[in-house]
């Protein structure tokens, strides 16, 4: 055998010698992490047994394996908890689109819970609560150490009790202000025909029937005024969210192709695209979808698709940022969890979590006043001016396009409005 051979052969030997080692390594840790677990779950079942026989008041085992797995679902990020049977009814019912209770999304945030929206009339929204406020103390105590389920269930109790919080808001001193509870309906969908010609459609929530009464404001507004119609503002301002197949089947409706958002968890075999079905109900009319930082989940994944097929023009300030699905495991009569299992991308494939949709057109809430710049005379106001004989059919039809003025208060709305129409005057030009 010569040398060369010998070196050769003892080289495969050790390279197949390290191989069997690393695995058998690999293999060891892998045993010994197992062993691990096993050893942290008896950890586990020590101290909750230390806890029941020693703890200074007699405790419940169901609450105290209810926290713990509570404990544990909420380390992970603040959408995933355990929900108890009762918190599960109130989910559901909350899907529906009718529940009992202050009308308020939340989220926890350092330790306090904080408004994510105020649902439009609920006892939250009429108290004048505002996205961004933080609720310390719920009927004097003190939020903090609360678990986020705890939270929403002493807010939520029998129709007509009433219930104090305390709010702190940025730039302002504390304050309380006392709700009453009341049995929320949510009608996810309003909507009005705003200067004669606009479509304007508030979406509150993406529950149940959310797509279809979409479908039926658009198809009402065109048959309604036809060839006058020149375009439709989505109003998402202060939504929560919802269900994803709502938020998908939505921004359906005014796409043609394309993908509307995408899910990917963790393992990318499980990624999963939502594309749109040919047909814009809206047939290429101008939309100007509004947002603000009380717009989260379901709602970005509408002004995203929108945005990145620039099939809208998105107007307001930046969203929240809940770019993450939570999937809600049914666990029978203890209720159910709701983990989250993946992020969502909007077709261009940007993530908004913690980022939010940024607006195409920034504009902040302000209030407008007309500038008084002196006396003057118009020519219908000189003597003897010569009258027109079409005054009284010009001043009704103006009457007829205006309608109420109070949306004109609404300096976002107003200039979603304005946009709208310059849009339409821009396309008819072209």
């Amino acid at each position: 055998m010569s040398k060369r051979f010998l070196i050769l052969t003892v080289g495969v030997f050790c390279l197949v010698l390290g191989s069997f080692n690393a695995r058998a390594a690999k293999d060891d840790a892998k045993a010994e992490e197992e062993t691990d677990t096993y050893e942290l779950l008896n950890l586990f079942g020590e101290v909750m047994e230390r806890a029941k026989t020693t703890y200074v008041e007699e405790v419940d085992d169901k609450k105290l394996i209810e926290s713990a797995i509570n404990g544990m679902l909420v380390s992970l990020d603040p959408h995933s908890s355990y929900l108890d049977a009762q918190s599960f009814k109130y989910m559901n019912e909350q899907t529906l689109g009718k529940f009992g209770g202050l009308g308020i999304e939340v989220t926890m945030e350092q330790g306090v819970v904080k408004v994510v929206s105020p649902i439009d009339d609920t006892p939250a929204a009429r108290a004048g609560l505002k996205p961004g406020d933080y609720i310390t103390n719920i009927d004097g105590e003190n939020v903090v150490g609360m678990t986020l389920n705890d939270a929403v269930d002493k807010m939520r109790g029998k129709v007509g009790t009433k219930v104090k919080l305390t709010i702190r808001r940025l730039g302002e001193k504390p304050f309380d202000v006392t709700l009453k509870r009341e049995e929320v309906k949510i009608q996810s969908v309003k909507t009005e025909i705003l200067d004669g010609d606009i479509a304007y459609i508030r979406i509150t929530s993406f529950s149940g029937d959310t797509d279809k009464n979409v479908e039926n404001a658009v198809r009402k507004a065109k048959k309604k005024l036809k060839e006058k119609l020149k375009g439709v503002v989505i109003d998402v301002r202060n939504n929560p969210g919802g269900l994803l197949d709502q938020a998908v089947n939505v921004s359906d409706l005014f796409l043609n192709q394309g993908e509307i958002v995408s899910t990917r968890s963790r393992n990318e075999a499980d990624t999963v695209r939502y594309s749109a079905q040919e047909g814009d109900i809206a047939e290429n009319l101008p939309i100007v979808v509004l947002i603000n930082d009380g717009s989260a989940s379901a709602s970005e994944i509408l002004a995203g698709a929108l945005q990145d097929h620039k099939r809208a023009i998105i107007l307001g300030e930046k969203s929240f940022g809940k770019g993450s699905v939570q999937t809600v495991v049914p666990l029978g009569k203890y209720g159910a969890m709701r983990l989250t299992t993946a992020r969502y991308y909007t077709p261009s494939g940007r993530s908004i979590q913690a980022t939010g949709i940024v607006p195409d057109v920034e504009v902040h809430p302000a209030k407008v006043e007309e500038i008084q710049d002196g006396f003057g005379l118009s020519e219908a106001e000189y003597r003897n001016a010569l009258k027109n004989e079409n005054a009284e059919e010009q001043n009704q039809k103006q009457k007829d396009k205006e309608g109420s003025d109070d949306w004109k208060k609404d300096y976002q709305l107003a200039r979603a409005v304005d946009l709208a129409k310059a849009l339409a005057i821009y396309t008819q030009s072209k």
